[in-house]
């Protein structure tokens, strides 16, 4: 196998035997061969768009299945054979479409001639040739390979956010396209190393548009998030956790455990659902929030003593001693675990039912959330007074993914440090390194706001360019430092969202990305002088001085 789309991927340098993330070669090989299929599906999609077809069911399936393949979604192989034969039927029957309406014959490239085997080995096997094939074909140059990753790993992330804007009715045609664009243009070995990148600043710019429908889901469903204080204890009664991201299907569960005497805690990223009016109000019975980041798990699952809902990412490989109790949404998977469909959470209500719950109550401290755009830009006249009479000196953006590899003890340690006169905004879990710190208040604003999830990018950045307004200046002028960590595609998707507004003076951590060259960084760091972290205060005083 070869993998080398997340931060943890072995020595920096890629997974060959065994995925770090508890993928193995078998998986690897069949995502590998879902994305070749994916490709046709593209290249024939494409086409059919200059015949005014556009085949809905093909275009979402494109992103929720490019979504399985996200780091930490789906290890279970039966999921990617089902993938990978719908994909080839949804292709040949837009093939069939598109000649009917056309009347013309087509010649199509291999890629979209290609025939999935009939066993689960064979394609294992034809899913490692792909993968040899694309490597090989496309490692000639290693600048336009590394692009190429680049514009896949970005495609994943966008096609995460789709999946979700989808899901509560927010859809742009323009989105569907450039994934089809992007995904047949993967085997082009004639695109200069320009040409590809400008594809990655494409993306970025289309990413931009999918994060602004994202937004647009969550808030016209659930209201704009507002301060909201999260207790981190619990109430005697029965308990479900529920870990991911999927707003829509914790909205599900909400309304299913009416009046059954379950209390709803969230995991993770599902933190920031409690500032959403519409849920808070409406659903008394979601308590509050236990454990930390995905990576603890392992740890935290265990004592949790009721059933877990993973709607999205990051799933971890569980535990014999809970994993009886793990349910698992959508396009996540593994093998063994309880897959719902239609949304029917019975199966986890009755396991609720079954198990103890909390005996009594646990007193704990309580998080704020909900500094999203709307409530942050809703004292933007404070917030600028402060900045104008010295009190903010400055702001830090100190956000994205967490993990277990070693390193990111950075991101704590940095928001430790950061001095009393400045800000610290942040969103997705690498927050949970320092989420529970109380950094105290600047003129009543708090020193510590949390934006929201690693969906919520849109709102930060919206934050960034209406502040930039105010004072008048390009966002790169604003006494504003943006410090970043990743772990996977979603976070390359919105680095290239950050390049494609031309913001500079990024500093990214706790490593570089495997699958960036060192001619490719050199680009990026001339062009826009992006960096790596070094310790905290040496970036500390580069970003105050």
């Amino acid at each position: 196998m070869y993998c080398n789309q997340c931060e943890q991927t072995t020595k920096g340098e890629g997974c060959y035997q065994w995925g770090a993330c508890g993928k193995n070669p078998e998986v690897d090989a069949l995502q590998d061969l879902l994305v070749h299929c994916l490709r046709g599906l593209g290249e024939v999609a494409i086409a059919a768009r200059t015949f005014g077809i556009i085949d809905k069911e093909a275009d979402f399936f494109t992103c929720e299945t490019l979504f399985s393949t996200l780091t930490n979604v789906n290890f279970d192989p039966n999921d990617f054979v089902n993938y990978i034969h719908k994909a080839v039927a949804l292709r040949d029957e837009l093939k069939a479409r598109t000649f009917f309406t056309s009347c013309k014959h087509i010649e199509w490239s291999t890629l979209a001639e290609f025939q999935p085997a009939k066993t689960v080995s064979e394609l294992v096997q034809q899913g490692k040739d792909i993968e040899y094939e694309f490597i090989s074909s496309s490692a000639k140059n290693v600048d336009i390979f590394s692009l190429k990753l680049t514009v896949l790993y970005g495609l994943k992330g966008i096609a995460a956010y789709a999946y979700h804007a989808a899901e509560l009715g927010q859809e742009d045609d323009r989105v569907y396209a450039f994934c089809h664009e992007a995904l047949a243009a993967l085997g082009s070995n004639e695109k200069t190393l320009e040409d590809w990148v400008n594809i990655a600043l494409k993306l970025g710019e289309i990413n931009l548009r999918t994060m602004e429908l994202l937004d647009a889901g969550n808030t016209n469903t659930y209201g704009h998030p507002t301060p909201t204080s999260v207790p981190l204890g619990a109430k005697k009664g029965k308990a479900i956790l529920v870990s991911g991201h999927d707003l829509k299907e914790l909205e599900i569960l909400l309304k299913q455990t009416e009046n059954t005497g379950i209390y709803i805690y969230t995991h993770g990223e599902m933190l920031p659902a409690h500032a959403y009016p519409k849920l808070k109000q409406n659903y008394p019975h979601l308590y509050g929030h236990y454990g930390t980041a995905w990576q603890n798990q392992t740890k935290e699952f265990p004592v949790f003593p009721g059933p877990i809902v993973m709607t999205t990412n990051c799933l971890m490989p569980p535990h014999e001693s809970y994993k009886d109790r793990v349910y698992t949404l959508g396009p996540v998977g593994w093998p063994g675990l309880t897959h719902l469909t239609n949304s029917n959470f019975n199966l986890v209500i009755e396991k609720a039912l079954a198990m103890p719950g909390f005996t009594e109550d646990v007193a704990a401290k309580e998080v704020m959330t909900g500094f999203a755009r709307n409530a942050v830009l809703g004292v933007a006249n404070d917030v600028i007074d402060a900045v104008k009479q010295g009190k903010i000196r400055h702001f830090f953006l100190v956000g994205g993914c967490d993990g277990a590899k070693s390193g990111r003890n950075y991101y704590s340690e940095l928001v430790e440090k950061v001095p009393n006169d400045c800000v610290v905004l942040t969103l997705a879990c690498g927050k949970f390194r320092f989420f529970d710190k109380d950094l105290g208040n600047i003129g009543g604003l708090p020193r510590l706001m949390d934006v929201g999830q690693c969906n919520d990018a849109y709102s930060a950045i919206q934050i960034a360019l209406a502040l930039a307004n105010a004072f008048d200046v390009e966002v790169n002028q604003l006494p504003l430092s943006m410090i970043l960590s990743w772990y996977e595609q979603k976070a390359v998707a919105i680095l290239l969202t950050l390049l494609y507004l031309g913001i500079k003076d990024i500093r990214l951590g706790p490593t570089l990305p495997a699958f960036i060259s060192p001619n490719v960084f050199k680009l990026l760091s001339e062009k826009y002088n992006l960096k790596p972290i070094t310790t905290p205060d040496e970036d500390l005083a580069a970003c105050l001085s």
